[in-house]
């Protein structure tokens, strides 16, 4: 009786010792299997990009509902000189900038303009276009001057060096400034007569104005603009701020650059 309550104890043992060799296999597999996947994220060159929505030439859709314009070719073009995958999201000017700032994407080329005080929050590649800003009326309006602007209401983009240099004169030619979070509401409240007049940037101004925008830029102003800038956060993602920087310097180098930028400029 005593040698089978020993055989007994003894299978019971084993069986438990097996339990937890199996337990800690599988356990060990598990980690295994994280740390792979963890090493798979972390190896990723796949960048998440945001830009707006709407800023012809530079992003927008087109009229088969494909999201083309400037910057859209020209990130194209970099990544694929450089070789690394990107996901472009289109979430407006602001939202991008907000993006970018909370660590929900890497990087952001919306036509951004390269100034001082930006230059705290981000950091800038080189200037991949140089832009004017212009003013523009309806077409049957009779402003022609910025004196002609006094007592009234002038409409701008936020965050627009457009609506910089608006502030820049308001004072000066005694108007008020409505402003508004894209293009496409700032010219229509222009074509409708709620302000008399908008701040743009030229190329943008002259690309809507050419696809049939109601506007007309009178005497066809152009005052300095800005350069604009592909931006990180600051001290954040300098491996794409670099790659960027050298496809930028690659494609201006082997004609493509000049090819985008005619395709929607001429």
């Amino acid at each position: 009786m005593k040698k089978f309550k020993n055989v007994i104890l003894f299978m019971t043992t084993l069986a438990l010792a097996l339990t937890a060799a199996c337990s800690g296999s599988k356990s060990n597999e598990s980690a295994a299997s994280e740390q792979n996947s963890q090493e798979t994220t972390s190896d990723s060159n796949k960048y998440i990009i945001a830009t707006d929505t709407v800023f012809a030439p530079f992003e927008f859709t087109d009229a088969s509902n494909k999201f083309v314009g400037i910057d859209v070719e020209l990130l194209d073009a970099i990544a694929t000189d450089q070789g690394f995958e990107y996901e472009l999201n289109s979430l407006g000017f602001d939202a991008a900038l907000l993006a970018v700032e909370a660590g929900q994407a890497d990087g952001v080329i919306a036509g951004m303009s390269i100034t001082e005080e930006r230059k705290a929050k981000y950091d800038f590649s080189d200037s991949y276009y140089e832009s004017n800003v212009t003013m523009a009326v309806a077409i049957d309006s009779d402003i022609s001057s910025y004196e002609d602007l006094s007592g009234k209401k002038v409409a701008v983009k936020t965050g627009t060096k457009g609506a910089d240099f608006a502030k820049s004169i308001m004072e000066q030619y005694g108007f008020e400034i409505t402003e508004f979070s894209d293009s496409p509401n700032m010219y229509q409240d222009v074509i409708v007569g709620n302000t008399v007049a908008c701040f743009e940037d030229y190329p943008v101004m002259a690309y809507n104005i050419k696809q049939g925008a109601k506007l007309q830029m009178p005497g066809d102003i152009k005052e300095s603009g800005s350069s604009y800038g592909f931006a990180v956060s600051k001290d954040k993602n300098s491996e794409l701020l670099e790659m960027f920087n050298k496809g930028l310097a690659n494609i201006k180098a082997n004609g493509t650059y000049d090819e985008i930028i005619e395709k929607y400029t001429k």
